[in-house]
């Protein structure tokens, strides 16, 4: 009797003390619960040397399977793809999702400028450092632009090319980039407006640790935005010089990155196609991936 209350104690204080870690860090909780689920359901997570760095990815499919690479955006990770990637998985296609240098589980290198250019390179160098000679790659919002000129500079490794309410366009945020590392949870909820038409309220503790998180990483952001928002890296002359096909998917509702601009890079690829997701914001490969996933699939397989 005295063994089982002493056990019982020692259960009950386990369950405080993972009560208090889960009202402080909550989004820890939620990671390691999403990790584990993604081991369980066969996603493998790896990491290798790229540029003198440690970049992480998640890999999933047949090993023999044709290989599609997707590249995430500002502030984003591998993860946020798992929704459509599922789609390719089910064809049988060997997914490979980076986690760009600076963000999600990859190294975090002060010295590296995070710009769309150098973090194409580095993309550039993941294939080259797993041996994927030609792939058909995907890139969201940022990722988007980095895909871009990897496909530009390197057009022999790039079979088809997919993006996804896509930065490129030499054309200035109508918003305040700001929002991009909120501080207050009233600028967190106007970066969600942003992001999905109709966001769900965020609990107190949980947008607490969300402010934390972004503190703690705004720098990487701010260097990227900084290096955007000089043009430098636009592509706009570029996309005319890109020969393969392109799928070109946007949220009707983006208001990161407009509808308009997408049109304006369909009309510049003349032999892109364009999709269009009714209902959908920015984060439409992640909200909307039942309405993407079948016709990104029809499109590789042609």
């Amino acid at each position: 009797m005295k063994t089982t209350k002493n056990l019982l104690w020692v259960a009950g204080g386990l369950v405080v003390v993972a009560g208090i870690g889960f009202w402080e860090r909550p989004l820890s909780y939620y990671n390691g619960a999403m990790y584990l689920l993604e081991y369980l359901s066969g996603v493998e997570s790896h990491s290798v040397q790229v540029m003198g760095y440690r970049v992480h990815y998640l890999v999933q499919g047949p090993v023999g399977g044709r290989v599609v690479v997707l590249v995430h955006g500002l502030g984003g990770h591998s993860d946020e793809w798992l929704n459509l990637s599922a789609y390719l998985v089910k064809a049988g296609y060997r997914v490979y999702l980076p986690d760009l240098p600076g963000y999600g589980r990859s190294e975090k290198p002060a010295d590296f400028s995070y710009s769309v250019r150098d973090e194409a390179e580095a993309v550039a160098g993941f294939l080259d450092a797993l041996g994927l000679r030609q792939v058909d790659l995907g890139g969201w919002s940022m990722g988007g632009g980095i895909v871009q000129h990897v496909a530009f500079r390197h057009p022999e490794r790039v079979r088809k090319l997919m993006l996804f309410d896509s930065i490129g366009l030499n054309q200035m945020p109508t918003f305040d980039v700001r929002l991009f590392t909120p501080t207050t949870p009233a600028e967190l909820d106007q970066l969600d407006a942003l992001l999905m038409p109709h966001p769900p309220g965020v609990p107190g503790f949980v947008a607490r640790d969300i402010l934390r998180i972004s503190k703690k990483n705004a720098w990487v952001i701010h260097r990227a935005l900084d290096s955007m928002l000089t043009g430098q890296d636009a592509t706009d002359n570029l996309l005319p010089r890109l020969m393969m096909p392109v799928l070109i998917v946007w949220g009707a509702e983006d208001r990161i990155v407009p509808f308009s601009e997408g049109e304006t890079m369909h009309r510049l690829m003349p032999q892109s196609e364009l999709m269009v997701i009714p209902g959908c914001g920015h984060l439409a490969p992640l909200q909307c991936s039942a309405q993407i996933g079948p016709r990104v699939v029809e499109f590789v397989k042609r």
